[in-house]
C-alpha cells in the first residue's frame, strides 16, 4: 500500500530522535506526519488507604499535565521547523487503557512509527506494539536504535510462514517491495502443504512476481536453532535494511502470545521492521 499519513507516537520524556526519524521517512514518501505524544497516568490509589494518598496521586497528576503540555511545546516546535505537512494530538491515560487510546489514534494513519527512544523503554513501548497491532489493525515500524530505516529499502527480507498475518505484513508492505531491487522470501523448516503439493513459498513468489516484485525464496533448515536467531543471520548475510513479519500469530489472547519469534524479534530489534497481525 501507499503511505501517506505516518503516525509517530513520543513519551513526555523522549527528545527529538523519534522525530527526526518519523519525519525523514516522511519526506522519503511525500506523507503527512502525525504526531502523538501521551503521558502515562498512574491508577487511582483504592484502599483504606486511600484517602491518605489522594493528595500525593493529584499532586503527581497535576505534574504530569505539567510535563505533557511542556513535550508538546517541544514537539510543535519541532513540526514547525521540520515538517511542511502534519498535525498533532495529545492525550493522558491511565496506563491501564492506554493500548487502546494509542489504537483509536493509529486508525486514522497508514502506518505506525516506534523510534529509537520509545524502543528503549519498556511500558510505554509495550502499550504501543498492544494499541497498534491488537486495536488498530495498522503496520508497525520498528526503527530501532543505530539502524537506519527507510521506506525505500534496495534489500528487503520477507519472514514467510503461509499464516494470516504474514500474507497482511505482505499486503501492508507491497508498496516497498515493488520498489525493492531484490527481496528474500525466507522459510525455516518449510513443510510442503498437503493439498497443494507444490514447492513451499511458491504460492507466495507467484503472487510478488506478478506485482513486479524481484523475489527469491530461501528455504532454510534452522539445524537446531531458533527461528528469531536464524532470521536475524539471514537478514545480516544477504544485507536487508528491513525486515518484514507477521506478528502474534498463535493465539487470540495477549497473554498467551507475548512468546516464541514476535517476542524474541521485540526485545532484540536488529533492524527496522515492518510487522502486521
Amino acid at each position: 500500500m501507499t503511505f501517506k499519513v505516518i503516525l509517530s507516537v513520543t513519551g513526555v520524556n523522549h527528545g527529538e530522535a523519534d522525530l527526526i526519524v518519523a519525519a525523514e521517512l516522511c519526506r522519503q514518501v511525500d506523507a503527512h506526519l502525525s504526531f502523538l505524544i501521551i503521558g502515562l497516568a498512574a491508577p487511582p490509589p483504592i484502599g483504606e488507604y486511600a484517602a491518605m494518598v489522594s493528595d500525593a496521586w493529584l499532586e503527581e497528576r497535576r505534574a504530569d499535565t505539567v510535563r505533557l503540555d511542556e513535550r508538546l511545546s517541544a514537539v510543535r516546535s519541532f513540526r514547525a521547523d521540520n515538517v511542511p505537512s502534519a498535525d498533532m494530538e495529545s492525550k493522558y491515560s491511565e496506563v491501564t487503557f492506554a493500548d487502546e487510546a494509542i489504537g483509536r489514534s493509529a486508525l486514522s494513519a497508514d502506518l505506525v512509527v516506534a523510534g529509537p527512544e520509545l524502543l528503549a523503554g519498556d511500558l510505554l513501548k509495550s502499550k504501543v506494539i498492544e494499541g497498534v497491532l491488537f486495536s488498530s489493525g495498522r503496520p508497525l515500524l520498528l526503527a530501532p536504535s543505530g539502524s537506519r530505516p527507510t521506506l525505500r529499502p534496495k534489500r528487503v527480507v520477507v519472514a514467510w510462514n503461509s499464516s494470516l498475518e504474514a500474507s497482511r505484513a505482505v499486503h501492508e508492505a507491497i508498496g516497498i517491495l515493488e520498489g525493492a531491487q531484490q527481496v528474500h522470501v525466507v522459510m525455516v523448516d518449510p513443510v510442503t502443504e498437503e493439498r497443494g503439493g507444490g514447492e513451499p513459498g511458491g504460492d507466495i513468489a507467484a503472487f510478488l512476481i506478478r506485482h513486479g516484485v524481484k523475489v527469491v525464496v530461501d528455504r532454510i533448515p534452522s539445524m537446531g536453532q531458533k527461528v528469531e536467531e536464524v532470521l536475524r543471520r539471514h537478514a545480516v548475510d544477504t544485507s536487508a535494511e528491513l525486515l518484514v513479519m507477521g506478528g502474534y500469530g498463535h493465539s487470540r489472547l495477549r497473554e498467551r502470545v507475548f512468546g516464541g519469534v514476535t517476542r524474541s524479534m521485540l526485545q532484540d530489534t536488529p533492524m527496522p521492521i515492518l510487522m502486521a497481525r
